[in-house]
């Protein structure tokens, strides 16, 4: 994520959404100013197809659906709009819409560039979407998912990689371990390292 130099760079929320709708990269806007998102590496994607295909299996016959990274929440009436990993609707919307306002679930998967806006800022402004329930931080270097919930008045929990990790938005039970399949980091390699010992 790169951020603007100066304030000249402020649009208004129509201007933004006219411009990213033939943008040819994605942008995140945040109180008028525009910020440039960054490719992501061969973990992050894996991870987020992972919990893509998990999400969706477990939902396929409910009111919800799973959306990746292209579609956009809107946040603060308009004056934020980010691009979420993963996000799970169960609220019915215009089909030809950009963007989302009523996530259920928020995934974002850490990368060196957007942890500290995904821990701290842009963590505040999802928590106050009336509709979030759970906001999911996956950590691709190393095996550990943090995940905050109103229903714990947004206290974190911490899994790691010999944990189930329930989705109480959703009514899913996972190991960590099967959101992390084919993620290849220093957790991964001993774990595996360590299964083969044991064979």
């Amino acid at each position: 994520m790169s951020f603007p130099n100066h304030k000249a760079d402020y649009i208004s929320e129509q201007d933004y959404l006219e411009r990213e709708e033939i943008s040819e990269f994605k942008n995140e806007y945040f109180d008028g100013e525009i910020f440039a998102m960054s490719g992501a590496s061969r973990n992050h994607q894996i991870l987020i197809s992972r919990i893509v295909q998990k999400f969706s299996n477990h939902l396929e016959n409910t009111p919800c659906v799973v959306l990746s990274s292209d579609m956009k929440v809107r946040a603060d009436k308009g004056k934020k709009y980010f691009y979420p990993d993963v996000l799970v609707s169960c609220t019915k919307s215009d089909s030809n819409s950009h963007f989302e306002e009523s996530p259920r679930l928020i995934v974002e998967v850490l990368s060196k560039s957007t942890r500290k806006f995904d821990q701290t800022l842009k963590r505040l402004v999802y928590q106050n979407i009336p509709t979030l329930e759970e906001y999911v931080l996956i950590e691709q270097d190393l095996i550990e998912i943090e995940v905050f919930r109103r229903a714990d008045n947004w206290q974190s929990s911490y899994y790691y990689i010999d944990d189930n990790i329930t989705f109480t938005s959703i009514d899913l039970t996972l190991p960590v371990l099967d959101i992390y399949q084919r993620v290849e980091n220093d957790d991964m390699r001993e774990f595996l390292a360590k299964q083969e010992i044991t064979q």
